[in-house]
């Protein structure tokens, strides 16, 4: 064959490698873009599922209600004494209003240690004039490493008040922590942040499974709810209330649907991995044997967590990890985009080293749910959830374009999944309605609903690009920094005060 039939038979081949070239994206873009859609249509039946476990268990709450003792276990001084930590950097704003809250809680033995790690703002100086405070020697036990140096520490020149103020260098939360548990001289110890409020019977209800099954119950978590908007009377959450922002507004439902009702789903399966450090009640001794909490961990309540899961299950020891619904820590949610960015940045990226701290834990049967459910659940439904999503806001569209989706179909399943996430928002909303009955007014449920609604459109995709970016921060393993995180802190109407927070 000559060499211009050759060439003239080349190029007739041009085509047709560009038409598989093309069949093939096609059938790639077509494929992704159905992954994507199975993907999301799988995280919100998952949401539903633990819903439905926690509406369950809601029901048994109710019934049980009745029956719970708190004022037996209030009126029985054998009851575990609890130490109640609270870490504060830079809490000017609200730490006065936090500490009264926490010296009026219901709990027949406890005592609170405040652990001001280096802050720069009068924290300290509110609290001296508040408590009258004056400087005494205490020896710092060494049962937990720490790092940050001891300044002073301080404690009412009454000596009426259960309260002790520790000064040190700055460190971080779980340094300061750390230096709380050593100080801590109860069996128990209640991890808080500075910037919450906690309900009055709050203890009583998170330490109750301590009390009813003491030998295996090692760790318990509680409710934390979003305060912005509610009034706040002494240091209490008087009447609740939405907040006036949106952004917040959809928060609230986001702490509805996660905190609230899919830990009480986890917890009902055995597999609670996370304790928020708001609102935490371990077992002193269990968490001086692990080494306390990670100082070079982002994400130390969630590391704790799955430490104790880990050490227990090692060792073969039978122990329980509890989630309870009804005590409720108020806190104070971001108002602005830039303070929730570094938040979820700071969230993601704690969860992407916790996977890879603990990978040997995932799908080992050794670690029973934890390894085989727990993990695996976090891993590929909210760790990897920023990526199909910013993934799936590329594909699809690509897909439409070069015929690769159909479109009706790809509007009808693009409906489906909005309305299935808004099913879950919904059916959430009407479970804690129903169990707790939280908001009275009508307004306040409108204002939740047209949340939940307005939650699909920017808020998740700004979600989405804030988690990849923490991903990415765990990946490059740039140095952890909690930033800048201004606070408003609680008034008697509900409003600012002014105040900022790391």
């Amino acid at each position: 064959m000559s060499a211009a039939a050759l060439a003239a038979s080349g190029a007739a081949d041009v085509p047709a490698v560009l038409d598989a070239l093309a069949g093939g994206v096609r059938w790639l873009l077509a494929a992704c873009s159905g992954a994507v859609m199975v993907y999301f249509v799988c995280v919100n039946t998952s949401y539903l599922v633990l819903i439905a476990l926690a509406a369950w268990d809601s029901v048994h709450y109710h019934r049980r209600l009745a029956f719970t003792g708190y004022d037996d276990i209030y009126a029985n001084p054998l009851n575990p004494a609890i130490t109640v930590i609270m870490p504060a950097y830079n809490e000017e704003a609200g730490i006065v209003e936090a500490v009264r809250a926490m010296l009026s809680l219901r709990y027949p033995n406890f005592e609170i240690v405040v652990v001001d790690d280096g802050s720069r703002d009068g924290t300290f100086e509110r609290l001296r004039e508040e408590y009258d405070l004056v400087e005494v020697e205490r020896v710092l036990p060494d049962d937990i490493p720490t790092r940050g140096r001891v300044l002073s520490t301080h404690v009412p020149a009454t000596g009426s008040t259960s309260l002790l103020v520790v000064r040190k260098a700055n460190s971080g939360r779980a340094d300061a922590l750390n230096v709380g548990i050593n100080f801590a001289q109860h069996p128990l110890v209640c991890m808080v942040d500075a910037d919450s409020l906690l309900d009055p019977g709050s203890l009583l209800s998170v330490a109750k499974p301590f009390a009813d099954d003491p030998l295996r119950v090692v760790a318990t978590g509680g409710v934390i709810r979003i305060a912005n908007g509610c009034e706040v009377v002494a240091g209490r959450v008087t009447k609740v209330r939405m907040p006036r922002s949106w952004l917040v507004r959809i928060q609230v439902i986001e702490y509805l649907r996660a905190f609230l009702l899919g830990r009480t789903g986890w917890s009902r399966l055995g597999g609670l991995l996370i304790i928020s450090g708001a609102f935490g009640l371990f077992r002193r001794d269990v968490v001086v044997e692990i080494g306390g909490l990670d100082p070079d961990s982002i994400g130390e309540d969630a590391e704790l967590v799955t430490r104790l899961h880990r050490y227990m299950r090692d060792r073969g020891r039978d122990y329980r990890i509890v989630f309870v619904s009804e005590p409720v820590s108020w806190t104070e949610a971001p108002s602005s985009l830039a303070v929730l960015a570094r938040q979820r940045r700071r969230w993601s990226r704690g969860l992407a080293e916790l996977a890879w701290k603990h990978r040997r834990m995932f799908g080992n049967p050794r670690y029973g749910r934890i390894g085989l459910l727990a993990l695996p659940y976090y891993v590929i439904f909210e760790l990897c959830a920023p990526l199909v999503s910013l993934s799936g806001l590329v594909l699809v569209p690509l897909g439409v374009l070069v015929g690769a989706v159909d479109i009706p179909f790809a509007v009808v399943v693009m409906l489906a999944s909005y309305g299935y996430s808004l099913l879950v928002a919904f059916v959430a909303l009407a479970v804690e309605e129903y169990a707790f009955h939280r908001y009275t007014r009508w307004r306040d449920l409108g204002a939740a609903a047209l949340a939940a609604l307005a939650e699909n459109f920017g808020y998740r995709q700004f979600n989405a690009w804030w988690g990849v970016q923490g991903i990415f921060a765990a990946l490059r393993r740039t140095q952890q920094v909690w930033g800048v995180m201004t606070r408003e802190g609680f008034s008697a109407q509900g409003g600012p005060t002014g105040g900022r927070k790391r």
